[in-house]
């Protein structure tokens, strides 16, 4: 038992460093290429007035965007501002902490549940189809997905807000809420509160629900279906194993391994690319944030948003690591 921690623990450590690695290089090439890309001088001289040069360049060289001055020292005082917990300032001269902070919070409510679900029940699907392969659940199953992949994700969002408003009306009372993250009145985390939160929930969270079930489902069927033919299946059923404790067992299992890898990533990429979702139910989180960063060309922001991203890349790495040995403990070893 102690081996096998101790060869647990170094298959892990060695990943945690390789991905740190890979966070502090992606994180360094984000701020340049924001740095370089982006003007955000060009967000004063629209203005008319115009103002001073020099006022301008004060303003800019308060929040680190002179581009007068060379990106490598203003990356270095970036840094130096991001290792003592700082993130700097947006282009308003608010704190990008907090905003951070607050955007986070909006996106998590709305992302973690949706994606969770959605995870769960694509999972669920692809395996019963997989398991009935041919038969008419598989055929619905598959039609369903390909057609719920093929709309674009503005125009699902905007059916499920419309769809939300016309089932209000056919009941005759606001059950759902297709605009908002809350009803603004309500005192804080009251019974009513969360209800009412919950009641604003509903719609994007289908949204990502059912993107979540048609693309996990298609990814899990033919995993299913490679691992229902293997030898080991039938090895198992050959020593009395029924076929539902042999599949659930060793068939699921397995499919299961590149399954935790997809929805890893997929979560972390969901979290600046619903974009979409946060506009049309005007919940104001991450994907609504980034946006915004580069239309202002707020270059903190903008390389904010990039070494969050690159976290939560080391984060789904280390956590698909983590299920990829719980479900395969071979891979320890490579």
């Amino acid at each position: 038992m102690s081996s096998y921690n101790g060869g647990l623990g170094i298959f892990l450590l060695r990943r945690v460093v390789y991905l740190a690695v890979v966070v502090l290089i992606a994180t360094s090439a984000n701020y340049f290429l924001a740095a370089t890309a982006l003007n955000p001088r060009s967000n004063f001289e629209g203005r008319n007035p115009p103002p001073p040069p020099a006022v301008v360049d004060e303003q800019l060289t308060s929040l680190n965007l002179n581009d007068k001055t060379p990106v490598v020292e203003r990356f270095g005082r970036w840094a130096d501002g991001v290792w003592h917990g700082n993130l700097g300032l947006t282009i308003d001269h608010e704190s990008v902490n907090a905003e951070m902070r607050r955007r986070v919070g909006v996106s998590l409510r709305l992302l973690l549940i949706g994606s969770l679900l959605g995870c769960f029940c694509g999972i669920a699907a692809g395996a019963w189809s997989a398991v009935n392969q041919y038969e008419f659940s598989d055929h619905a199953m598959t039609i369903l997905s390909f057609v719920i992949l093929s709309v674009p994700t503005v125009v699902l969002a905007v059916f499920l807000a419309n769809a939300g408003s016309s089932f209000n009306d056919a009941i005759g009372h606001r059950l759902v809420y297709n605009t908002g993250e809350y009803t603004p009145g309500l005192e804080a985390w009251t019974s009513a509160d969360i209800v009412n939160r919950l009641q604003h929930l509903v719609l994007p969270s289908l949204v990502l629900i059912l993107q979540g079930l048609a693309f996990y489902s298609r990814y899990q069927r033919n995993s299913m279906l490679d691992a229902v033919g293997s030898d080991f299946v039938r090895t198992a059923q050959a020593k009395g194993l029924r076929r539902p404790q042999a599949l659930i067992r060793h068939a699921l299992r397995t499919a299961l391994i590149p399954m935790g890898t997809f929805f890893a990533y997929e979560f972390t990429l969901i979290f600046i690319g619903s974009i979409f979702v946060e506009k049309i139910f005007s919940w104001h989180g991450m994907g609504e944030w980034f946006v915004q960063s580069i239309q202002k060309n707020d270059v903190n922001a903008t390389a904010a948003i990039g070494m969050f991203v690159a976290v939560l890349v080391l984060f789904a790495g280390f956590l698909s690591d983590v299920v990829t040995v719980l479900l395969d403990p071979r891979i320890r070893r490579t």
